[in-house]
């Protein structure tokens, strides 16, 4: 069948693009409200901080029960039902009164919305569309998810120094409305929908039957995969991966600004910058993805994110140059760890099950970043700064740089030398 000149994987692509931006926005909105929440209602940053990690223990626990979901439903109703959750849970914010509240909305109902629209959304959207420029996709589409996270907080900074938290938790209510029906509108299952094949492929692809309970299908994939000591250097990664990023940096750069005289409006701009440098070194990541093997891809993104983190506690003495060279430097390295972490799961799990796979995976990255969000705020309460977590979170990413270098390692097996010359023989 001849390709059309042009294939609808390209809209599927811009929505999905788009719905990852906005949603990864949204879940990283406490960032700005922890300074405001706290001079409001007096809860301390620990408090907040253990909202946000049960925010984003869920957006990953929800990873490889979205894809069984989707596999189950299909995206169209999957996208649609979790931008309706996301505008519910953020809208009724600004009603909350005491701390339980905030633990039920932004951690649990928001949590649990951004997570069926998380990471594992722009994996399946590649592995379905995409046969053709799949790394690169990826990794354009994790950038979104990654950059959505930090370009949008200038401005959320911006209307919570203005208006109040009140007025950032309504536009975010109110973006996630507007999003909803264009998403339902335009996006479609699979190429196989519309009798084409996917974006380089050269044949229709009839879809798999999974006729299964997608949490049943999620918990069996998951019970064969803890056999594979890949699974577990995989988790274990990426795990690292995300206490480094959403849990630490994600959650409380603003805050550790703070402490040291940078308002939170010039902290959240250094965070843009973040996100900017993120969207090209993960879209680079991405085209590296398609020709690098991607342990030595991941070694090199752990060490360099570890030595700047070290650095970090030292930059804030010239927030000008010191700074502005942590967040270009840390920024090309935020979440470009994600193309080749998928690109390991399908070589490890196979291909239609890259995507549930990467799921589980990115259940340890969202745990390692809820225990971050959790003991940074705990570490910052105790001791009075960040510079413990800071530190330690370097430490662990250089650990991290050495074990994805064993994923797919095969130990010679022993010859036994007598049984070997008696089948010569």
């Amino acid at each position: 069948m001849r390709i059309r000149a042009f294939h609808y994987s390209w809209v599927i692509f811009a929505i999905t693009f788009l719905v990852l931006l906005i949603g990864a926005g949204i879940r990283a909105t406490p960032g700005v409200l922890i300074v405001p929440l706290e001079a409001e209602f007096g809860w301390s940053k620990a408090t907040i901080g253990a909202a946000v990690a049960v925010n984003i223990l869920l957006y990953g626990l929800m990873g490889p029960f979205a894809v069984a979901i989707m596999e189950r439903f299909g995206l169209r109703r999957t996208v649609g039902f979790s931008l309706l959750l996301l505008a519910a849970g953020t809208g009724l914010t600004v009603f909350m009164r005491f701390a339980w509240q905030l633990m039920a909305l932004w951690g649990v109902v928001v949590g649990t919305g951004t997570g069926m629209i998380a990471l594992v959304l722009g994996a399946t959207v590649a592995q379905r569309w995409f046969v053709k420029h799949r790394g690169l996709v990826l990794g354009v589409l994790t950038a979104s998810s990654a950059t959505g996270q930090l370009v949008f907080l200038p401005l959320l900074a911006y209307l919570a120094d203005l208006y109040g938290w009140r007025a950032v938790s309504l536009t975010i209510c109110a973006i996630a409305l507007a999003l909803a029906p264009a998403a339902v509108w335009l996006l479609r299952d699979r190429p196989s929908d519309l009798a084409v094949p996917p974006y380089g492929g050269s044949e229709v692809e009839l879809p798999p039957v999974h006729l299964t309970n997608p949490a049943v299908r999620a918990i069996k994939a998951l019970r064969d995969a803890m056999r594979s000591r890949d699974f577990w250097l995989l988790s274990g990664s990426f795990f690292i991966c995300g206490a480094s990023t959403n849990g630490l940096i994600g959650t409380h750069f603003i805050s550790a600004c703070f402490d040291h005289s940078i308002p939170e409006v010039r902290a959240a701009g250094l965070l843009a910058v973040v996100g900017i440098f993120d969207f090209f070194g993960t879209t680079g990541s991405g085209w590296l993805t398609d020709r690098i093997d991607s342990r030595y891809l991941l070694f090199w993104y752990y060490a360099m994110r570890g030595i700047s983190l070290m650095y970090l506690p030292y930059s804030f003495d010239d927030p000008v140059y010191g700074m502005s060279i942590f967040a270009v430097f840390y920024g090309l390295d935020w979440i470009a760890t994600v193309p080749p972490t998928v690109r390991l799961a399908g070589q490890s799990f196979g291909k239609d099950n890259a995507a549930l796979m990467f799921g589980w995976i990115a259940v340890a990255h969202q745990i390692g970043a809820a225990t971050a969000a959790w003991g940074a705020g705990y570490v910052r309460t105790v001791t009075g700064d960040y510079q413990q977590a800071f530190v330690t979170a370097g430490i662990l990413c250089v650990i991290a740089a050495l074990m994805v270098l064993f994923i797919g390692f095969k130990r010679p097996e022993f010859v036994d030398d007598a049984k070997l010359e008696a089948a010569v023989e």
